[in-house]
């Protein structure tokens, strides 16, 4: 390719990655811009990325009207929850998988793997059965019981547990090592970034579902940051848009926090999930 080509085809491409970066960041700057306006101004300047008049109001507004430490508290604490079974139960599965030789473990992991296109839509009745019949609607229970394991990460983990030569297993076997104990002392230490990468996601994934808890959570002492956000949003597009703005913006702040601390993890776990089948 003549140089001056290979030139232009670089700049095209960058140009291209711009113009998708900016898009994929238009609606945290259009949430952020209009969490800052009154309402008069937002429904006259919707699109409009600076604020004339700048305020605060809207988050105090917030901070006033909610008992938004409490709200932010039970969204923590199922984020939390969920994250820790979910990515407990994929570790000890995904070594199952990778160090265990047993009958059926393929055609199992391929069933299980299945399930991850399973849309929640048809998962959704016999899970609300589920809690309703255990009393437990309007829990905070209710909302984490049938989020204890997921198939995603045992893929993300198996994949990287697969990584691992088998010397070291074989060594640490060799050392009358129980499987726990290998588990723990040489496996974990050497997948750490990918257990944290798909712990991050996890909590991410649950800190901004909105379904699952809205069907389950019906007191306002239990919501979420997102079931907090519904408040504010009627059918014909939000009479107080701009105090839906304002709960958007603190409840994205967390995820997209530590989705920036995290990335390279998370990046590095899915490029890895590709390489070993």
């Amino acid at each position: 390719m003549n140089p001056d080509r290979k030139e232009y085809h670089q700049i095209g491409w960058h140009v291209l990655l711009c113009v998708i970066v900016l898009l994929l960041l238009f609606p945290i700057v259009f949430a952020v811009s209009n969490s800052l306006k009154t309402l008069n101004e937002a429904y006259q300047t919707v699109m409009s990325i600076i604020p004339h008049n700048p305020t605060l109001d809207n988050y105090l507004h917030v901070f006033k009207r909610l008992d938004f430490l409490k709200i932010t508290l039970n969204t923590f604490f199922i984020a939390l929850c969920v994250t820790v079974f979910k990515t407990v139960t994929s570790i000890l599965a995904a070594y199952a998988f990778v160090s265990y030789d047993w009958k059926g473990k393929g055609i199992l992991y391929f069933i299980l793997i299945s399930t991850i296109f399973i849309p929640f839509s048809v998962t959704m009745i016999p899970n609300y059965l589920t809690v309703s019949s255990l009393g437990l609607n309007d829990t905070l229970l209710g909302v984490i019981l049938p989020q204890f394991a997921d198939a995603t990460g045992i893929l993300l983990i198996r994949q990287s547990m697969k990584t691992i030569p088998k010397s070291i297993l074989e060594v640490a076997g060799m050392e009358n090592s129980s499987g726990l104990k290998t588990l723990r002392d040489v496996v974990i230490p050497l997948i750490k970034p990918a257990v944290i990468s798909t712990g991050i996601i996890f909590f991410i994934n649950s800190w901004n579902e909105y379904v699952w808890p809205v069907l389950v959570l019906k007191s306002r002492e239990n919501y979420t940051l997102s079931l907090a956000l519904q408040m504010y949003i009627s059918s014909e597009g939000g009479t107080e848009f701009t105090i839906a703005m304002a709960v958007s913006v603190l409840t994205m702040f967390v995820p997209l926090t530590l989705y920036l601390i995290f990335q390279k993890y998370i990046i590095s776990t899915f490029t890895a999930s590709g390489i070993k089948g």
